[in-house]
């Protein structure tokens, strides 16, 4: 079996202690290939969003086992020494909201990740438009992000999650604000993506629009995952 991308193994969270504690995730299992786009859906409340908090080194899990491309990141307990460093560099994010930093152009939304982890500016920059250019926003390099439409955010925004080759995106919502038109344009992008920077995406939605796409789903209900088989249908 080829090497995962992202490998979780009896993930758990447990939120308090004692009478007052609250199982968040009970028992998470998943295992996603680089280039893969799958998709995690469940009703509120079954741990959808602790899990991505828990993948984006954002919560600290309770007990089991995260892996990044076959090396362990978390086995009850983080396994690397700098967090800030793992979010940065290892985990790309793309929300219902784009997020851009307002009074940078697009250009600079996207490379600053780069800059940040210490590569020159006029790499990053290079790297930024050609990102811009594989989503078909590089006319809108220089422009302000008040100058963009909805559309033309997320497409940043994706941008902006692939800058540094993060082996891993987690994308919460990402189209819950669009119609059923830009919605599939962004899955499409993001299958894109994945396939070309061999990046491995988990989707978070409760879109209707984009859940017959994914090849494969995890349900999460009551802290537990449970595989299944998508439509995988065109977009």
């Amino acid at each position: 079996m080829p090497q995962a991308a992202i490998e979780i193994s009896g993930l758990r969270k447990v939120y308090g202690q004692g009478d007052t504690a609250v199982e968040a995730l009970k028992e998470v299992n998943m295992r996603i290939q680089p280039g893969e786009v799958v998709g995690l859906i469940g009703p509120s409340g079954s741990g959808k969003s602790t899990l991505l908090k828990c993948l984006g080194a954002v919560t600290e899990p309770t007990a089991g086992e995260i892996r990044f491309n076959g090396e362990t990141v978390y086995a009850n307990g983080w396994r690397v020494g700098d967090i800030r460093a793992l979010r940065r560099d290892r985990i790309g994010f793309v929300f219902q909201a784009p997020y851009l930093i307002p009074f940078l152009d697009v250009t600079d939304n996207v490379a600053l990740l780069p800059m940040l982890a210490g590569r020159p500016n006029a790499e990053a920059r290079a790297r930024a438009l050609d990102l811009l250019t594989a989503l078909d926003v590089a006319h809108r390099a220089r422009a302000q992000v008040s100058q963009l439409s909805g559309g033309e955010q997320q497409r940043v925004a994706i941008a902006r999650a692939l800058a540094n080759q993060p082996p891993v995106i987690l994308a919460d919502e990402p189209t819950a604000p669009l119609d059923s038109e830009r919605a599939l344009t962004v899955v499409r992008i993001l299958n894109q993506m994945a396939q070309q920077y061999r990046t491995a995406i988990i989707v978070v939605t409760h879109d209707e629009k984009i859940i017959p796409t994914f090849r494969r789903i995890y349900h999460i209900r009551d802290g537990r995952t449970y595989e299944e088989a998508g439509e995988g249908r065109a977009f």
